[in-house]
């Protein structure tokens, strides 16, 4: 049995979880459910992977602006 729990998160949360779940090629809901259960079975483990990539300082872009930049790398 599964039991519905429902929660307010800021719209730019809501954002991130959506194109972390497009990524990953699930629905939100299956993301979300796989993150509590990453951070449950890991809490000392970073509850945001995207976070803490952003504090590298490494080049980022959007993930539809990166592949059409490599596809027009290709041409």
């Amino acid at each position: 049995m599964s039991i519905r729990l429902q929660i307010l998160v800021p719209e730019a949360l809501d954002s991130r979880m959506r194109k972390a779940a497009q990524r990953s090629r699930v629905s939100k809901g299956e993301w979300v459910r796989r993150a509590v259960e990453r951070a449950l079975e890991n809490p000392t483990a970073p509850i945001d992977p995207v976070a803490r990539l952003a504090t590298l300082g490494a080049p980022t872009a959007d993930i539809d602006q990166m592949l059409a930049e490599i596809e027009a790398g290709r041409s």
